[in-house]
């Protein structure tokens, strides 16, 4: 029983993935939105910290596996096993998407390629978001196999990928009036808090033959509420200035950013404590 950090390579990769899968659409959008080859140029070099934080998630990944080596054996079942599909769609989207960051700074991206480039690795990465919720779809954990799961991971793409790329579009000085991407991120949010509050109930029904659901994280009220009013906080530093009809500075994006991101770190590591198989318990 615990909060589920003893998983914390597993939380690390996911919610940097999904977040960083949101991101990117946020900043593709604005780089297929301006002809300004110098803003493009910006918006292009802020994006660089996507792919740093992708690579760290990766590693955090490669560590829960307990040997680098056993990456590899992770590909063995493509399009047979959910696991194999997600290392193979997360390295798809992290190769495109790298490789397409790496050609564009250094100015050898033609600009029709990258655009059908951009748009194939913005794809890539909601399937790398897909792929990875299938992994949990198990039918021997009661406590995973829920809607709940998939909406928990998309949700984390929609609540924290639009204010990440706020942030970096903010850095890349690009004229964003970012009043629509805090509106993705408030329905989303609004999602999460509802998908939270019927599984709490839900929670309190499952049980196998030795282990109710519910004892397996008893802070799981409380933890809640942390992580919602963290995420509320974070959210709360970049509506306020856009309610004055002001740009949040980049200060209080980056703040904002790091509390959004400190809530779903929480709810994916009680994510991860709910575990627990059909006829038996695993603590």
């Amino acid at each position: 029983m615990g909060n589920g950090l003893h998983e914390w390579p597993l939380i690390l990769f996911t919610v940097l993935g999904q977040s960083i899968a949101g991101a990117v659409i946020v900043t593709g959008l604005a780089w297929l939105s301006t002809n300004d080859k110098q803003q493009k140029q910006r918006i292009v070099n802020a994006m660089l910290a996507l792919w740093v934080l992708m690579g760290l998630g990766f590693l955090a990944s490669m560590m829960h596996m307990g040997s680098p080596l056993r990456a590899f054996n992770s590909m063995n079942r493509v399009f047979s096993s959910s696991l194999s599909n997600e290392v193979l769609f997360g390295s798809l989207f992290f190769a495109l998407g790298g490789l397409w960051w790496l050609l564009a700074v250094l100015k050898k991206m033609p600009e029709g390629l990258g655009k059908i480039w951009l748009l194939l690795t913005m794809a890539m990465g909601l399937l790398f978001v897909w792929a990875m919720t299938r992994v949990y779809m198990i039918s021997t954990v009661p406590t995973w196999n829920t809607p709940h799961t998939t909406i928990g991971f998309f949700m984390t793409a929609f609540v924290v990928g639009p204010i990440l790329g706020t942030l970096l579009l903010r850095i890349a000085k690009f004229p964003c009036h970012s009043g629509r991407l805090a509106l993705i991120s408030i329905v989303a949010y609004v999602i999460t808090i509802a998908s939270v509050l019927v599984q709490s109930g839900e929670i309190a029904l499952i049980a196998s033959s030795v282990q109710r659901a519910s004892a397996l994280v008893p802070d799981f009220g409380s933890l809640q509420m942390v992580r919602l009013v963290a995420t509320s906080l974070g959210l709360m530093l970049w509506i306020l200035p856009l309610m004055k009809q002001n740009q949040p500075s980049v200060i209080s994006l980056f703040i904002g950013t790091l509390l959004v991101l400190f809530g779903e770190l929480i709810g994916r590591g009680l994510f991860y404590g709910l575990h627990m198989t059909v006829g038996m318990a695993v603590a």
